[in-house]
């Protein structure tokens, strides 16, 4: 198990969409368990490979950051079932430190999608859990939660971002 660096904004394999995994290996249960140290060293409640810089539709997510094993969950090709009712919570994003913003996502989720042992797995999120599923769902389909906001807000930020990624001046946290 190894910590990897987070890729940041910018980077072509955030805004490109995964491949789909073909089979569970020993080296996609590799990159689970790398991802999982990653994001508690972040720390955050989720991890995408896009953000370790693998193209490959793989997602956890873990609201406790590490402190309950129980509540980590760990997908493979990953796919909404379902989605209900709309809110908008303020989120951050480890591939974009620094920023915050609000996009509108599902209230209720309900995915789909195959565990590290092979068998399909669905779980139900609502809330913090839900928007959790659908920020790591956007990143394997080359989105990130700032192509989500409101036009001028995009704008904004995305301005911010670019003169970020042109310096590489990611060190400094505050924008």
């Amino acid at each position: 198990m190894a910590i990897r660096p987070i890729v940041k904004w910018g980077e072509d394999v955030l805004h490109a969409p995964s491949a789909t995994v073909p089979e569970v290996t020993d080296d996609i249960r590799a990159l689970l368990d790398d991802m999982h140290q990653t994001m508690i060293a972040a720390p955050g409640i989720g991890l995408a490979a896009p953000q370790i810089g693998v193209g490959l539709r793989v997602i956890i997510v873990d609201l406790s950051v590490g402190e309950d094993p129980k509540q980590l969950i760990e997908l493979i090709n990953p796919e909404f079932i379902s989605r209900e009712g709309e809110v908008k919570e303020e989120e951050g994003c480890l591939s974009v430190p620094g920023y915050a913003g609000s996009p509108l996502r599902p209230r209720f989720v309900r995915v789909k999608g195959i565990g590290r042992d092979g068998t399909e797995r669905v779980h139900e999120g609502e809330g913090l859990l839900a928007r959790a599923f659908c920020h790591e769902i956007d990143h394997i389909d080359g989105k990130l939660f700032v192509d989500r906001l409101t036009p001028l807000k995009r704008d904004l930020m995305t301005r911010k971002l670019r003169k970020r990624a042109k310096a590489n001046d990611w060190d400094d946290q505050e924008p």
